[in-house]
């Protein structure tokens, strides 16, 4: 009758919960390379929106 249960800590994690996490993971990413790109972006405009002189 007295069944050992193993704590939440040690039970492996379900494969919903790693995937919820990976996919958090995967978003969080993402969306640090599309602020970086953003970023860039809006640097490398403000060079060449500098109207460029006639010679």
């Amino acid at each position: 009758m007295n069944e050992t249960r193993k704590s939440d800590k040690t039970r492996p994690e379900s494969r919903e919960d790693r995937l919820g996490k990976a996919l958090r993971a995967n978003l969080a990413r993402r969306k640090a390379q599309a602020r970086a790109r953003a970023d860039h972006k809006e640097g490398g405009q403000a060079e060449n929106s500098a109207p460029e002189s006639e010679e």
